[in-house]
């Protein structure tokens, strides 16, 4: 998958989990991306958000920061 999809998704994902408080929306976001990504889509999108991320949410950054601390 490109780069680029990953990014549209993980940001709509932000997006649709934006009413939370911003702790729990980051939980809400790893928690999806952990149980529904393959590892090789979350090393992809965690890759990508320390080189560059500029296509990021912010929401979705704070998310795939939390989330590589999984996978470091």
């Amino acid at each position: 998958m490109s780069t680029e999809q990953l990014v549209k998704m993980v940001n709509q994902i932000a997006t649709n989990n934006s009413h939370q408080t911003q702790q729990e929306s980051v939980a809400l976001i790893v928690n999806h991306l952990t149980k529904f990504w393959a590892l090789s889509m979350k090393k992809q999108i965690i890759d990508y958000a320390k080189q560059d991320g500029k296509d990021l949410l912010p929401l979705a950054m704070l998310s795939i920061n939390e989330l590589a601390k999984k996978y470091q």
